[in-house]
């Protein structure tokens, strides 16, 4: 657990570096720049399909940041890597600009798993020496902007619940100084399950 802390304090150090060298999108301009995106993401970054992630609201350093590593190929997926292929640095921080200036709508978490998700969500495990999520990503699940950390509150269950096992498998590597990966590594299925479901709800 000490370890992560340091970890999480290293990150927010360097990642508000990050985050404020990002020049300011122009939302306006990035809703004339989404209609490729719209397909998958919607007009406003609300997805209809879960295995799509919805934009909306989402910090928009953030989404800078994973469009880049999907164009650089630290992150990896046949789909985003064409579709970024040709975006300017400045199309990214515009079409970031329009998504996170968007609202997002909720979804309504699992009864079963609203016990556990919001037991390992706000006060993590001693047991497993796993920090609580809201240390990062905010008890509301907005996230920490400058930090970079994600917005995860209303986003599909399904999506999340992919993430964590990608991170939990080293499929996904693109966290900062393996963060997540560290954090997801001990937990089960039913509990990333239980996690997932619980921040689709939170706002």
């Amino acid at each position: 657990m000490k370890k992560l802390t340091i970890i999480i304090i290293s990150i927010f150090c360097g990642s508000v570096a990050t985050q404020l060298a990002f020049a300011q999108g122009n939302a306006v301009a990035g809703q004339a720049k989404v209609a490729l995106c719209a397909s998958c993401h919607g007009l406003d970054g609300n997805s209809e399909l879960a295995i799509n992630p919805k934009l909306a609201g989402q910090n928009a350093g953030y989404i800078i940041k994973q469009l880049m590593d999907y164009k650089s190929g630290v992150r990896s997926n046949q789909i985003m890597s064409a579709m970024v292929l040709n975006l300017s640095e400045q199309d990214m921080q515009d079409i970031s600009a329009w998504y996170s200036s968007q609202q997002v709508t909720l979804q309504g978490a699992d009864p079963k798993f609203v016990e556990l998700g919001e037991s390992l969500y706000r006060a993590g495990s001693k047991e497993l020496a796993v920090p609580a999520c809201s240390a990062c990503h905010s008890p509301t699940g907005r996230g920490n902007a400058p930090a970079g950390f994600p917005s995860l509150g209303g986003q599909h269950a399904e999506y999340t619940l992919q993430q964590l096992k990608d991170f939990r498998a080293g499929v996904r590597q693109n966290d900062e100084s393996s963060m997540m990966r560290i954090v997801v590594e001990r937990l089960t299925d039913r509990e990333l399950e239980a996690l997932a479901s619980y921040v689709s709800g939170l706002h």
